[in-house]
């Protein structure tokens, strides 16, 4: 099931987070990836232990994307998170 973010300018780069300590336990994140859709930029993402962040820029006004974090743990566990993301002007 994906996630809602909040509506985004096109105009607007704003940074976007996951908290994944709900679902790790006492595991933690090794590496984080995006796999972002055409029509929206990733400028950058991090991670920390716990937490996924990505930056966005652009989109396309009055459009839904759909992204998908996928982490690895350092004890062996991948794990996807869809999220869906609208773009309006605000």
């Amino acid at each position: 099931m994906a996630l809602e973010w909040p509506f985004k300018d096109p105009d607007e780069v704003l940074d976007y987070q996951l908290d994944w300590s709900g679902r790790l336990g006492e595991d933690q994140i090794a590496t984080s990836t995006w796999t972002v859709p055409t029509g929206i930029v990733k400028n950058s993402d991090t991670n920390t232990a716990t937490v996924s962040t990505i930056w966005l820029s652009s989109g396309t006004l009055n459009s839904a994307y759909e992204l998908v974090n996928r982490i690895t743990t350092t004890g062996g566990r991948t794990m996807d998170q869809t999220v869906r993301i609208r773009i309006r002007a605000k």
